[in-house]
């Protein structure tokens, strides 16, 4: 857990750095000029910047142990700190989408210079190997902080193309390229931003994971040689990792030690399972039916007489 943690950090590490040096010289330069494009582009940064450092400050929670104001664990900082990266990229789609069209209504009026092309080139560079980097390292993590600040790296990979092409527009007389591109582009990072979002929408909900992954576990649990029954299945997301709760009909014959250890070894079978993180597991005897039940049983009696 401990190395987990560490490569968290240096991925988000490396996406706080490559922001600020993309933002100093984009920025400068999108000043310097008056290119629209470039400053837009600029912008955007300043919004991954601080998606970026919310993830770096508030997703490694996560690999903290359970204390007393978290008996659970820390899983669900992850998701929120992901859910914030995704809203940030759809404010910032959003506001791309809106600039584009006030250029193409206005008309462009930056200036091109080769320098122009030497940032967006070394914006470039510095924000792809980001990408590279954050998803090597998120396929040991597998991270969901790191996974939407990747998808927020390469996302900007596209913007910068686009802001590439408005400075090549403008290099061969065709500042109008700027805008259209720009516009293409928002539009990706608004579905970006939802696809996220509603990923860790679903984690923080406590719902339930896909049919295929809940018919693994249950069938890990039926497959055991003293299981004869299994009741009152649960699974449900807690953060990224999926909790599980159920009842497991057994011969009603067997010791108390005898029961712990089958109640032991059905836990360990489901936690082997990824991404499982918790188990709560309770034995009932075979055939004997639930207290609820039963509960029910007096009752309806009782309303007999």
């Amino acid at each position: 857990m401990s190395e987990d943690r560490d490569s968290f950090l240096k991925a988000s590490w490396v996406n706080v750095a490559s922001n600020v040096l993309k933002i100093v010289a984009e920025g400068a330069l999108g000043v310097a000029s008056g290119s629209l494009a470039l400053m837009a582009d600029a912008a955007h940064s300043v919004a991954d910047l601080l998606a970026s450092a919310v993830v770096l400050v508030w997703g490694r929670f996560v690999y903290d142990d359970a204390d007393a104001s978290h008996p659970h664990g820390h899983d669900r900082f992850e998701p929120l700190s992901a859910l914030f990266v995704g809203g940030v990229l759809v404010i910032l789609g959003l506001k791309l989408l809106y600039d584009s069209g006030t250029a193409l209504l206005d008309g462009p009026t930056a200036e091109y210079s080769t320098l122009l092309v030497a940032g967006l080139v070394f914006a470039l560079v510095v924000r792809y190997g980001c990408y590279w980097y954050t998803v090597a390292i998120n396929r040991e993590v597998n991270s969901p902080s790191l996974r939407a600040l990747a998808a927020d790296s390469k996302n900007d990979v596209y913007t910068t193309l686009a802001a590439f092409a408005g400075v090549v527009g403008m290099a061969f007389g065709y500042p109008i390229l700027d805008p259209i591109a720009g516009g293409a582009v928002s539009v990706l990072v608004i579905y970006q931003g939802i696809d996220i979002s509603r990923e860790n929408v679903r984690y923080l909900s406590d719902s339930a994971p896909p049919a295929e992954e809940r018919e693994r576990i249950e069938e890990a649990i039926r497959s055991h040689p003293e299981v004869r029954g299994v009741h009152d299945f649960v699974a449900y997301y807690s953060g990224h990792v999926i909790e599980v709760e159920f009842h497991a009909e057994i011969d009603g014959d067997h010791s108390l030690a005898e029961a712990h250890d089958i109640e032991t070894d059905l836990r360990k079978r489901v936690r082997d399972i990824e991404p499982v993180s918790d188990v709560h597991v309770h034995l009932d005897p075979s055939g004997l039916g639930e207290w609820k039940d039963a509960a029910d049983r007096a009752s309806t009696t009782s309303t007999a007489r």
